[in-house]
């Protein structure tokens, strides 16, 4: 399985609960992508949905793992869906926690708050497990307008697309999370053969949490024929 952080993450702050459990049963690759946590950033190369993709690809390649399962969350699900899209022969299933697929996702508020949005504005959790882990945290600035600059650019990715997608998909949000519910139903409906599951009590920075609920639905959906 195959970990893809959300936006402004790192591995343990997207998935530190509930990596150990899930690497009880199964291989787990777990990696930060260009410019997060403990992945040095490239200066001239910018953040995308699509570069990310082919870098998951890339990394597939260079651990020689044919195929994987994906869990993304965040912006890592989205990232997910565009390895799927781009690389279609390396996915074997999905697992997309709050995934946006289009802006229709979330309310325009969230949308709106990146055109104005400053480095003072990050979650204190996420900056210090950025200067805890970044190999040069004097870069946090570059790294912060990046990542707000990819959610300024966000392009939808056209419901035909989903509905093409050959890996099945295990789709799960809060009942109070960024992503609205509507949309998860939305992704339920247009991927084939996808799962659903909406966490009640859940927000989005305690979706990964819910160990309890996510763990044994997310091993039932992978070890189904």
């Amino acid at each position: 399985m195959l970990l893809l952080h959300g936006g402004g993450d790192t591995i343990e702050t997207s998935f530190g609960r509930i990596l150990p459990r899930l690497a009880q049963n199964r291989q787990i690759i777990a990696y930060e992508r260009q410019g997060y946590g403990h992945t040095a950033d490239i200066p001239d190369r910018l953040f995308s949905f699509e570069q990310f993709a082919d870098d998951a690809a890339a990394l597939l390649d260079y651990v020689d793992v044919e195929r994987a399962d994906l869990f993304g969350f965040s912006n890592g699900g989205t990232v997910a869906l565009h390895v799927a899209m781009r690389h279609p022969q390396r996915v074997r299933k999905l697992v997309l926690a709050s995934a946006f697929y289009s802006h229709e996702g979330a309310e325009a508020a969230f949308w709106n708050g990146f055109a104005a949005a400053t480095p003072d504005m990050m979650p204190q959790g996420l900056r210090d497990a950025y200067l805890k882990t970044a190999p040069r945290p004097e870069d946090f600035e570059r790294f912060f307008y990046k990542s707000v600059n990819l959610m300024r650019e966000f392009r939808d990715i056209p419901r035909e697309a989903l509905r093409a997608l050959r890996a099945p998909a295990f789709i799960v949000c809060g009942d109070n999370d960024v992503m609205r519910p509507e949309h998860a139903v939305d992704e339920f409906r247009l991927i084939p053969n996808s799962q659903l599951a909406i966490l009640p009590g859940t927000d989005h920075m305690s979706l990964t949490s819910r160990t309890e609920w996510l763990v044994p639905m997310i091993e039932g959906f992978l070890d189904a024929n």
